[in-house]
């Protein structure tokens, strides 16, 4: 009898791959995509995306800054806290697909939404990415005028680099009523005032997650032909929901929504690949071992045995492994969505 499991490699059976050893010495997670050092990276996405940024700048890769932070910051730590650095446009966290491709096509003029503009006591925020100014503007036509240079800045990204690195973060996501704009984070919590009539939850399903990342996908493609990407899952859970449902089957749903997209997405287009680091940290066979004590935030070991998993094979050549690198909990996660439950 031919039994059509026999040759296949040892990475195939639960057993071989998984039961026998430590999570630590998990091998051939993935085929590592096409990537060397000239290759122009960029990174955009939910939290955990810049750990990925960060690993790639330190092991050498060419990572793109398209807006740098001004010399009045004395130190990358309070650059960031500004939203410079954190990823390779200062759009803040984009968690959503939809984020994602509103971005770009506002980016190329292909949409120009009704609402940028929030207020907070007298300060004004870009309520496209409210959390990347602590103290905000003096005007709305400060907002506004910002708000070009950076487009400029996202425009020149992507008709320019060579590969986008995207984590999926979320499903859920508030929208305005008026022209579906989607924001990274509610009206009402970091910014801006919480309007029934004007605005309201969206939960996006797999079909139009699936639909909003086929459209990006062909609109980066159309400026930018030889332009590959990257998928990654975040694994960190919803710090809240804003369904009916239990916290936590919400991040279930919402992590499988992104995981399934994600798959599909690097099985039917040659240009897109997908890295399991939700997998590792996520999976069983971690036992948990990878998160803090809240269950939420990824911990120091997680991160690296995550990196340590994506620069394999011909990576592993490529890019140098430092010798040291700097200690994660001096390294701060810019997370927007972490600030929605502070005035709780």
């Amino acid at each position: 009898m031919n039994n059509p499991y026999r040759g296949k490699p040892s990475r195939s059976f639960w057993r071989s791959a998984i039961s026998e050893r430590h999570v630590a010495d998990f091998t051939e997670l993935w085929e590592p995509m096409p990537l060397v050092k000239a290759d122009k990276v960029a990174t955009a996405g939910s939290c955990f995306a810049q750990h990925i940024g960060r690993n790639l700048r330190i092991r050498g890769a060419n990572y793109m800054d398209c807006e740098p932070a001004p010399p009045v910051f004395g130190n990358e730590a309070d650059a960031r806290r500004f939203g410079f650095g954190v990823f390779s446009c200062r759009y803040g966290n984009v968690y959503t697909a939809r984020q994602l491709l509103q971005l770009a096509q506002e980016a190329f003029g292909q949409r120009h939404p009704g609402e940028v503009v929030w207020q907070k006591q007298d300060r004004f925020f870009d309520a496209l990415r409210p959390g990347i100014d602590p103290v905000g503007h003096a005007a709305a036509a400060d907002v506004i005028s910002a708000r070009q240079r950076h487009l400029a800045a996202v425009r020149a990204m992507f008709e320019t680099l060579d590969v986008f690195v995207f984590t999926l973060g979320l499903t859920e996501g508030w929208e305005s009523c008026e022209d579906g704009t989607m924001f990274p984070t509610a009206p009402g919590t970091i910014a801006g005032s919480h309007e029934p009539d004007r605005y309201a939850m969206r939960n996006l399903r797999y079909g139009e997650v699936l639909a909003d990342m086929e459209a990006f996908w062909a609109l980066l493609k159309a400026v930018n032909p030889a332009a590959r990407m990257l998928l990654t899952v975040s694994p960190v859970p919803l710090v809240a929901t804003a369904t009916d449902q239990h916290v936590l089957p919400a991040t279930i749903y919402s992590k499988s929504v992104l995981r399934a997209v994600a798959g599909d997405l690097a099985a039917d287009h040659e240009g897109i690949h997908y890295f399991p680091s939700y997998e590792l940290i996520i999976g069983h066979p971690s036992r948990g071992m990878f998160f803090d004590p809240d269950l939420r935030e990824v911990n120091d070991f997680g991160v690296n045995l995550v990196m340590n998993q994506f620069f394999t094979g011909h990576l592993a050549e490529e890019f140098s492994t430092p010798t040291a690198i700097q200690a994660e909990d001096e390294f701060e996660v810019i997370c927007d969505e972490g600030r929605i439950t502070e005035d709780l």
